[in-house]
């Protein structure tokens, strides 16, 4: 192998894809709170930082959008009906139960009631992933990969692909024209 060239990364198929979003119970706090999370990972195909970053005040329910912010730029990312309604029901229902103080900002919090961290996000996307009985080494960015071929896959453009991936040079989000089956 070329020392220059890039591996591709692993992505999921839609199939993985359905398991994994499938595997939170949705029944309890944390059940809803996860599913949350992975659903908005996925649909938008931000980084982890970027998810754990996410404020309340970053989301607009009634728009179906929210607003991802990193390195001093912005970028508002519509979410499909699935993840909005997930993000819903846990705001409306989840999130307040959790939340230690009541002036906390941020949107995904752990049991604790504080920010959830890299760390504990990718430990729940580690515990779904044995769940889902999926094979591959998923991490977080393995559903920011996923998400930007499987939107590819789905008729895309680069020009939005790259708006929505907060790419700043265009040669990141064409990696991905090379997974398109």
């Amino acid at each position: 192998v070329d020392r220059g060239e890039k591996k591709l990364p692993q992505i999921l198929t839609g199939k993985e894809v359905e398991l994994l979003l499938a595997q939170p119970s949705g029944v309890d706090a944390k059940g809803l709170r996860d599913k949350a999370m992975l659903e908005v990972m996925y649909a938008t195909g931000i980084r982890v930082t970027e998810l754990i970053d996410l404020n309340v005040e970053d989301v607009n329910l009634e728009l179906g959008i929210l607003k991802c912010t990193s390195a001093k730029k912005s970028r508002v990312i519509p979410l499909y009906p699935a993840a909005l309604r997930a993000l819903s029901v846990y705001l409306k229902e989840v999130r307040l139960l959790m939340v230690d103080d009541p002036g906390e900002q941020a949107l995904f919090v752990n049991v604790g009631g504080a920010r959830m961290s890299r760390q504990g996000f990718w430990k729940i996307l580690k515990s779904y992933q044995e769940k889902a009985g999926i094979e591959k080494d998923i991490t977080p960015h393995t559903l920011r990969h996923s998400f930007a071929v499987h939107l590819l896959e789905n008729g895309a453009d680069l020009g939005s692909l790259q708006e929505l991936m907060g790419h700043s040079d265009i040669s990141s989000t064409q990696m991905y024209t090379h997974m398109v089956n």
